[in-house]
């Protein structure tokens, strides 16, 4: 029994993306294209690696408390409400408007076979993360709505989701809008992502096998990316395909377990969302000081 579990968290997380393909491949229509399906399913999937801490924690100095729990839930609904309607409406009709507007119509795509569009449609959406996050750490404008993000103290399954919510609208952001996915298609490479996502934040030991780390974003890598020194932080961009980090010399080996910005400082719920707008406070207060 000794060598189950060291398997069992071997081989959890391909065996997890296997099955999402697996249930995705397997659903009735009338479910592989309701948005309830997709949210449940994703939902259910991060309570379940949240769960996996409780098993096979990684450090515990990122042990989940009450607080800092109903703190991530906040964020958590937020994404899952406020961020997913201003995604659908705000940037996603427009954007479809524009794509109809230009003739832009693939319709051969989405009888394309299941693992064709979803290999396409990941490759897509991280490709445009991974620049979009890569200027957030280097561009300043950027880092102040990205910044509330690194300023999470611990990881967790839920971490992913805390953040100033126009940053959550930013990366959900994707070119996949101007082409003619299959829903089914695009529901399944989102919970893959958002697992892959999610197993990158995870306060879980994993021990994947090196072909997994070298092509997804494992907890190691990701954590390393949000080390306490800004300058660290620069690396490892990637939020599910550590693959393009790989491919573009932005990859760092190892590990962190301090995590945090500005001496690991507490940021609140209050400061994360009014964060961006910080630099324009402070100029309107030393306006009023200087008059």
């Amino acid at each position: 029994m000794a060598g189950i579990k060291p398997l069992i968290f071997k081989y959890y997380q391909p065996a997890t993306l296997l099955a999402i393909f697996v249930f995705w491949s397997v659903l009735p229509p009338e479910l592989a294209t309701n948005g309830w399906t997709i949210v449940i399913a994703a939902v259910c999937t991060k309570f379940m690696i949240l769960g996996l801490e409780q098993i096979n924690e990684r450090h515990a100095g990122w042990r989940l408390t009450r607080a800092e729990f109903f703190s991530d839930l906040f964020y958590f609904v937020m994404f899952y409400t406020v961020v997913r309607y201003a995604g659908k409406h705000w940037a996603d009709a427009p954007l479809i408007g524009v794509k109809d507007a230009l003739g832009i119509h693939t319709p051969w795509l989405e009888h394309a076979p299941l693992i064709v569009q979803v290999a396409l449609i990941m490759l897509l959406i991280e490709w445009g993360h991974y620049w979009l996050h890569r200027a957030m750490h280097n561009w300043f404008p950027l880092w102040v709505v990205h910044a509330p993000h690194h300023f999470v103290r611990q990881l967790n399954a839920l971490k992913g989701a805390v953040g100033n919510p126009f940053e959550l609208f930013l990366i959900g952001l994707s070119l996949t809008v101007f082409l003619d996915f299959s829903l089914p298609a695009l529901f399944c490479a989102g919970h893959m992502l958002g697992t892959i996502a999610a197993f990158s934040h995870a306060n879980v030991r994993f021990d994947p096998p090196r072909w997994y780390s070298a092509m997804f974003t494992t907890i190691e890598a990701h954590s390393l990316h949000h080390s306490v020194e800004y300058e660290d932080t620069r690396c490892n961009y990637a939020c599910a395909l550590i693959l393009f980090d790989r491919l573009h010399g932005t990859f760092k080996g190892g590990e962190a377990v301090e995590v945090g910005q500005e001496g690991r400082r507490h940021m609140g719920i209050g400061e994360t969302l009014i964060y961006p707008l910080m630099p324009i406070i402070d100029w309107v207060k030393g306006r009023k000081a200087a008059a």
